[in-house]
């Protein structure tokens, strides 16, 4: 039995177009990417689904971003708007900040991509990154047309991953779903504390050194000087950081030195950079041969909130 577009009720609001509903879209073909703005997975997702939505929405194409919170304050409709300028995206964007729409579809992903045909029965789908060709030419026969394949280069968190020295998995830090800490006798769960560094991580450990409260969702800096450090191997090294009401300065070591060549986007050669939206950062490209390193950032003011650290 043929399974149709449910409508995109329950949505908080929405982003570069009034509200849509199925019989907005009939006759379209339509693409709905379920995404969280600080999923790095997405992240890299989305040169793709930029690109299709600009090259075929002339054919009949309607890409639907559905973003679906994650963490607490990806709920703030101000720091979808900033994500959604950020990455040049122009096409409809609901806001389901209830998961009233993610529950509609039965969604269990970010990102996830569901392919609509022009009478709004669902051809396609694809969970996570990848199978780019095949998602394209999913498009094309939908829309009834045959074209060589739109040119996507993603670049900064957008870019691909090294995935042949990818050996780091994506670590929360909060104690809902925090693991492989390693600061000497262990967390304390919602209470401020000191903390100290090992005299060595094991790769893909971290800990914190300082003043820092370890909550469900995140770790939060308690005073000035606070440190995470995290012994990691890939190229990319990224961390989700939360809103602090106001900009804060950081400082990102590599193996103690300034990373100089192998700094990533969002910090300068002397590894200098700033908190300012709750977002994904990128701290760490590594410029060289790809090895274990250990990355350490500290925070110039507390109130810093860490979520996440993620590897590419």
């Amino acid at each position: 039995m043929a399974v149709h577009l449910p409508p995109f009720t329950g949505a908080a609001g929405w982003l570069n177009t009034e509200p849509l509903g199925p019989d907005d879209l009939r006759g379209r073909v339509v693409l709905v990417n379920f995404w969280t703005l600080t999923c790095i997975n997405w992240l890299r997702q989305e040169p793709y689904v930029r690109a299709w939505s600009q090259a075929y929405r002339d054919d009949g194409l309607v890409v639907v971003g559905v973003h679906t919170p994650e963490f607490s304050f990806e709920h703030d409709v101000d720091q979808v708007r900033r994500a959604v300028t950020a990455r040049s995206i122009d096409y409809p964007v609901a806001v389901d900040n209830d998961y009233a729409i993610w529950q509609a579809f039965d969604n269990h992903y970010w990102p996830a991509l569901y392919f609509v045909d022009r009478d709004g029965v669902f051809r396609d789908e694809h969970f996570g990154e990848g199978r780019y060709a095949q998602s394209e030419r999913s498009i094309q026969d939908l829309l009834g047309i045959e074209r060589d394949p739109v040119p996507v280069e993603g670049v900064g968190p957008e870019a691909e991953a090294d995935w042949d020295n990818l050996r780091t998995p994506e670590t929360y830090l909060g104690f809902r779903r925090g693991e492989h800490f390693a600061s000497p006798d262990g967390p304390t769960l919602d209470e401020r504390r000191a903390y100290r560094l090992p005299e060595r991580l094991g790769l893909n450990q971290w800990a914190l050194a300082g003043e820092w409260t370890i909550g469900a969702e995140s770790v939060v800096v308690g005073q000035a000087g606070g440190s995470i450090a995290f012994r990691f191997h890939a190229r990319d090294a990224h961390l989700v950081l939360g809103p602090a009401g106001r900009a804060i300065p950081f400082r990102v070591l590599l193996d103690g030195e300034a990373p100089g060549p192998s700094h990533g986007v969002d910090v300068d050669a002397d590894g200098n950079g700033v908190l300012q939206d709750g977002r994904l950062y990128q701290l760490v490209r590594q410029d060289d041969a790809v090895r274990e390193r250990t990355l350490e950032i500290t925070f110039g003011e507390p109130d810093a909130a860490a979520y996440a650290f993620t590897f590419g």
